[in-house]
């Protein structure tokens, strides 16, 4: 059994730091007489399409008796307010700087003492999808949320008798199950735009006052990701495949944002070219010790703002969140995607929308592929470098989505540095920048960076990145020097040229490498210097920065 779900007498204890006031208090809330237990699938959608405000489409669901549903399932919708994405600044993680851990769980208790007054629904699903990395996740959700519980049970792997037998025969770790208590009706004035609240290290989490099905999502997937990473596996939020050829294979992973062409990348069928084995598009976890790499859902979470009405993909969606709904030409309820409703329009959608999904990669990572949107790097560069190849991971520039839920008036068009694609990060941040470079080092993974936004005010288009990777894949891509840059190369593409002459160019080049050094000194002064980073980071940097006078 991968996690630990019962103790025995002698183990429940003050002594065992399996037990924290936090899981504690969040576990004893899924064994009150408030709570209904559901096992199945076809029980959830049941439930979810009765659920108030849910509105089931005359959509099929295709494989449904795989699925475990019902033969004639139907796509369901269900629409929140005004918040249709994910609230960051409604984070807080205990145990790290400036969080009061006596004022949290104040806020907690009280919180799941006003839960008492209705009715949950309990659900359990496996996290991470081979026997080398297998966890427990554990929600309750209350009632009228009926559709966000059956989306939750379907994005990731049901408790089914199947599963049940694989996680049993998995790989035992020293961690505790995940729970995740959800109350989307809770309100505080100190938390006006909600509240997620972490005990990464005993595996617990709570989201109140949010509506977003994503919060449920990544709050998981947070907690699966510091699993890993506390047991010898990197955590990663990108997208993983695997091409395949007669006489070898190339696996590479893209890190990006939502909304910056990540998905687009893995799920890229290239016009049949290749073979291709998709692991995941979203969330996977890779074994520091032999390179292999592990899928934590079976499912797809997806942007439904370019699909329309015709695109095939579309046969595969289960549940779709903030769309519209109208009827065609037979008056047949259909969905309204390409965000015509909301930004940040939503669908689960099922594993067969990609035949060649596989759950567990044996072969090593070939490639990482940082997706950045800054306007001073053409669409493809080589690092050449393995610290400069995680410095550059530490410091991807891109821009916010409709994904999330902007509350201080940041505009989305500005440049942000999210270190290595994940927002969800509760460890040191200098955790990762070792565990990354060790990727590039020992492992002898190739690292590129791709441009998915601008190029000196040109759009660098699907086509021109996915063209690109197929020259990499196909090892016909012809790299030149970037600049005075050492370790650096770059891909030339028509419409893309990069002149080293011009002086503006190059004042705005080392003014985005600049950026880059404050971004990671500042990070040693900040939140008590939780996130500090090594010195070869900074002189790594300062080097690139000094090439570039």
């Amino acid at each position: 059994m991968a996690s630990v779900g019962t103790f025995s007498h002698e183990e429940i204890t003050i002594e065992n730091k399996a037990f924290s006031s936090f899981k504690t208090i969040i576990e004893s809330a899924f064994y009150g007489n408030n709570v209904e237990v559901i096992s199945d699938l076809a029980s959830t959608y049941d439930l979810a399409r009765k659920a108030p405000g849910a509105v089931v489409t005359d959509m099929p669901v295709s494989h449904a008796t795989d699925l475990g549903l019902p033969e004639d399932a139907k796509v369901i919708v269900f629409n929140d307010g005004k918040v249709t994405g994910r609230t960051a600044s409604a984070r807080r993680v205990i145990g790290q700087p400036g969080i009061d851990k006596t004022l949290y769980e104040g806020v907690l208790r009280d919180a799941l003492a006003q839960g008492t007054h209705k009715k949950f629904y309990a659900g359990e699903v496996v996290v991470g999808l081979d026997k080398d990395f297998m966890v427990k996740a554990h929600l309750i959700l209350p009632e009228n949320y009926e559709t966000n519980f059956y989306s939750y049970l379907l994005n990731f792997q049901i408790m089914n008798q199947e599963w049940r037998a694989l996680y049993q025969d998995s790989k035992n770790y020293p961690e505790t199950d995940i729970y995740l208590y959800a109350d989307p009706d809770w309100t505080h004035p100190a938390f006006p735009h909600g509240l997620a609240l972490f005990d990464s290290e005993h595996n617990v989490a709570a989201i109140l006052g949010l509506k977003y099905f994503g919060e449920l999502k990544k709050a998981t997937l947070t907690l699966a990701w510091s699993i890993a990473h506390r047991n010898g596996y990197v955590a990663c939020h990108g997208g993983m495949k695997e091409y395949q050829f007669s006489d070898k294979k190339f696996t590479m992973a893209a890190f990006g944002l939502s909304g910056s062409g990540k998905s687009t990348i893995t799920l890229a069928e290239h016009n049949d070219k290749y073979q291709i084995k998709v692991l995941h598009d979203d969330a996977f976890v890779i074994n520091q010790l032999d390179g292999s790499t592990t899928a934590l859902e079976p499912s797809y979470f997806d942007k439904t703002q370019d699909y329309s009405l015709t695109d095939p993909a579309i046969n595969f969606f289960m549940t779709c969140q903030n769309v519209g709904v109208t009827l065609d030409n037979d008056g047949k309820k259909v969905i309204v995607t390409q965000d015509i409703r909301n930004g940040n329009g939503r669908t689960v959608k099922s594993r067969y929308v990609t035949p060649n999904r596989v759950d567990h990669l044996c072969s090593s990572l070939d490639a990482i592929f940082w997706i950045m949107k800054d306007d001073t790097l053409p669409p493809v560069v080589k690092i050449d470098d393995s610290v400069l190849a995680a410095v550059f991971g530490l410091t991807l520039a891109t821009k916010r989505s409709t994904a999330e839920n902007i509350v201080d008036n940041k505009d989305r068009d500005n440049l942000v540095i999210e270190p290595f694609a994940n927002p969800f990060r509760v460890y040191p941040l200098g955790e990762d920048f070792e565990d990354f470079k060790t990727l590039f080092n020992k492992n002898q993974t190739a690292c590129y960076i791709l441009n998915t936004g601008f190029y000196q005010g040109k759009k660098v288009t699907p086509q021109d990145t996915l063209s690109s990777i197929e020259k990499i894949v196909e090892k016909q891509a012809k790299f030149v020097s970037f600049g005075p840059i050492s370790g650096m190369n770059y891909l030339p593409l028509e419409g893309f040229e990069v002149n080293f002459d011009d002086a503006k160019y190059m004042k705005a080049l080392r003014e985005r490498m600049e950026s880059r050094l404050t971004f990671i000194l500042n990070q040693n002064s900040e939140r008590e210097g939780y996130n500090a980073l090594p010195e070869e980071a900074i002189t790594t940097m300062r080097r690139v920065i000094t090439e570039l006078s």
